[in-house]
């Protein structure tokens, strides 16, 4: 497997072209950071973009939903949709509005959807949805019953093009603004994972398990 992502007219950055990424690596990697991304879609004519949680595996991006949901059935009959996620690392504050911006880094995945049928294989998928978005959860709930696996789509969607996208460092300002007298920087930003809220249910005896303190050490604020 290639390490650099073909550069097309598909997935090549076109505006600030200066910080597109196309190392296989940095796009999984931006990938692996996050749980949540928009599908966007056209449907009759009709754009869609909907927010969804997912998974990466190997080179395949992994949905699920509602066997009733439109997006789902859209992937399921093996059209084509394209997967974005986004990182907000920071607020660039410029001395001009015009030159305030956001450091991100976000990927652009192209691809078309192949709907999983087989339980064990629906399983194992989203298995890897869970443990991208906490690992260790998976294996201490109940699984998914039959007619669980039958209400719900499970679809692949092969990294068949893909390009990041990745703005870092401090504001890029006119020359002649830099002597003007405002505070000018980066605020750096991020998600932090706060305190536990048990549910009112839970049994008092039942522990918090290893892998939710570990979860929470990681992405302390």
């Amino acid at each position: 497997m290639a390490n650099q992502i073909e550069i097309t007219d598909r997935n090549r950055v076109r505006r600030l072209p200066e910080r597109g990424v196309y190392d296989r690596e940095q796009v999984y990697a931006i990938l692996d950071s996050s749980f949540l991304c928009h599908v966007g879609f056209i449907q009759d004519g009709q754009p869609f973009v909907i927010p969804t949680n997912y998974g990466r595996r190997n080179d395949e991006v992994l949905c699920h939903g509602s066997a009733a949901s439109r997006m789902m059935k859209h992937l399921a009959q093996g059209n084509a949709a394209c997967i974005t996620v986004t990182l907000v690392d920071g607020l660039v504050l410029a001395r001009s509005g015009f030159h305030s911006s956001i450091n991100y880094r976000s990927v652009v995945v192209f691809g078309h959807g192949h709907e999983i049928t087989d339980p064990a294989e629906k399983n194992d998928a989203l298995y890897a949805i869970s443990e991208n978005i906490c690992p260790g959860r998976w294996r201490d709930i109940r699984g998914p019953s039959p007619q669980e696996l039958k209400g719900t789509t499970v679809v692949r969607v092969p990294i068949e093009s893909a390009s990041a996208k990745i703005r870092t460092g401090p504001p890029k300002d006119d020359e002649e603004d830099y002597a003007l007298p405002m505070w000018a920087g980066v605020l750096p930003l991020h998600t932090a994972a706060g305190e536990l809220v048990r549910d009112p249910r839970l049994a008092p005896a039942v522990p918090v398990p290893d892998y939710l303190q570990q979860y929470i050490s990681k992405h302390r604020g």
